[in-house]
């Protein structure tokens, strides 16, 4: 559609145009439920580029070096790290992912807890400081999405500090480099084909998280369904972040917050973007409704990792890189299985 357009949200004036902000904010997530994010202080989307590129360049003998135990059986890491291109399945990218190290003297932290890994990093040479630049690239993004919750908790007539608490301890977030390759007139057998013949790279999905914060790197390919069945092309805008929410920030909010189906098309070249993944401490009780000032008197806390596994491994069932992670509290039975109902009596 040529007259479909997200809302800006300039973040420098969150601090001259507060009340503004929360109030444009909070009708963007109540309608498209995407948006644009121009000028978060620090963001460096250059470097981010340069250095996605430099890591999806390199030969598969180093990419395996950090690939995930389920596609190279010789490492340990579960969660963290690099998964390739798998020929035969509908979505058609690479991976490396990684969060923030939790220290090591952390006695809560349960060592089956593959949330909480520490990344595998890929040896550097002297032209990027890879690991540098995403690291400190992931503090910005999680300091810009602090800040958006803050005005959006505002725009509903709450306090500032409501929606961040269960990001200040030990957050699960995870910062994502993709690397679309083009099918090149060849794809597998099991693409998804559009009505008009375009090839799906990244089929049609909500995010599973809380918010997402995504660079483009100003390439075309990222659509949006909207409200009336159609899908939109989501326009490239330099130096921004595209904004979404997952089915989280909807669940806890009781679906006033809409979290947008969205896919992405094979453009014919070789396509990159890098995007943050907010979420919760693995602790955090998320099944709880953010925009009541009144506590259920029957209400049983629901942990995000459990809630997390059982989204991605038992409800959707369709997140390769969720493929092999243990279920190590036995979430299908002891939550979400056939004792559920004897827990909510």
């Amino acid at each position: 559609m040529t007259d479909f357009h997200l809302p800006i949200i300039d973040l420098s004036k969150s601090k001259t145009h507060r009340d503004e902000l929360s109030r444009q904010l909070v009708n963007a997530l109540e309608t498209v439920g995407f948006l644009y994010i121009d000028n978060v202080e620090g963001a460096d989307f250059e470097k981010m580029f340069q250095c996605s590129k430099w890591f999806f360049d390199q030969p598969n003998e180093i990419k395996r070096k950090v690939m995930r135990n389920y596609w190279n059986p010789e490492n340990t890491n579960l969660y963290r790290g690099y998964f390739p291109v798998v020929e035969d399945y509908p979505n058609h990218n690479e991976c490396f992912e990684f969060g923030r190290d939790i220290s090591d003297d952390d006695k809560d932290n349960n060592p089956e807890n593959w949330f909480y890994e520490r990344t595998p990093w890929p040896k550097e040479d002297t032209k990027f400081a890879f690991k540098d630049v995403f690291q400190n690239q992931y503090e910005v993004a999680h300091t810009a999405a602090m800040e958006i919750l803050r005005l959006v908790a505002r725009g509903v007539g709450l306090g500032e500090e409501t929606f961040v608490e269960m990001f200040t301890d030990k957050p699960c977030s995870t910062f994502r480099m993709t690397h679309y390759p083009p099918w090149n007139d060849t794809p597998s057998p099991n693409a998804i084909i559009t009505d008009d013949g375009k090839c799906v790279t990244l089929s049609q999905h909500t995010d599973t998280n809380f918010l997402t914060l995504v660079c483009t790197f100003a390439y075309q390919g990222l659509e949006i369904l909207g409200a009336d069945g159609s899908w939109n092309p989501v326009a490239p805008r330099k130096n921004s972040f595209v904004m979404n929410i997952g089915d989280l920030f909807a669940k806890m909010t009781k679906g006033r917050f809409k979290a947008t189906i969205h896919r992405v098309l094979d453009i014919g070249v070789d396509r990159y973007s890098s995007g943050f993944f907010l979420e919760p401490s693995y602790e955090s009780d998320v099944g709880i409704n953010l925009l009541s000032k009144s506590e259920d008197s029957k209400h049983i806390p629901e942990k995000y990792g459990p809630y997390m596994i059982n989204a991605t491994k038992y409800v959707k069932q369709h997140y390769l890189e969720y493929e092999g992670l243990p279920d190590f509290e036995n979430v299908r039975e002891k939550y979400y299985g056939k004792d559920k109902d004897e827990l909510l009596n």
